[in-house]
């Protein structure tokens, strides 16, 4: 029996996501609610430096890249940390508040999930 994952959204994530276009916010939702089942969309690969279980959705649209970063680490979660539209200053490279902005996101995910589900996983 598949048992869904809640899906939890870290500060402004999700209205982030609202302002992609809507191509872009169907596509992200598919691959989220695939994560909250258990699974990993053909689009999406690890995000580099946090470690396991931190993964990024990739879309382009109308000339735009963008980016969903989310975790799985958590049996009974998964968070959303940041959504953006990427716009590097330095080429391909993802841009220094967006990486730091994750690593926070993770750390309040952490924190949030101790306090609201630890007990319960």
């Amino acid at each position: 029996m598949i048992i869904e994952k809640i899906l939890e959204w870290t500060g402004s994530s999700k209205r982030d996501l609202m302002d992609f276009p809507e191509d872009v916010r169907r596509a992200f939702g598919y691959a989220l609610g695939v994560a909250q089942l258990g699974g990993k969309h053909p689009a999406v690969k690890p995000w580099k430096g946090e470690g396991a279980g931190v993964l990024e959705v990739v879309e382009s649209a109308e000339g735009n890249a963008y980016r969903a970063i989310y975790t799985v680490r958590f049996s009974t979660v998964v968070y959303v940390l940041h959504c953006f539209q990427k716009k590097s200053p330095s080429g391909i490279r993802t841009a220094r508040t967006d990486i730091e902005l994750v690593h926070q996101r993770l750390k309040a995910a952490q924190q949030h999930h101790e306090a609201h589900y630890a007990k319960s996983s």
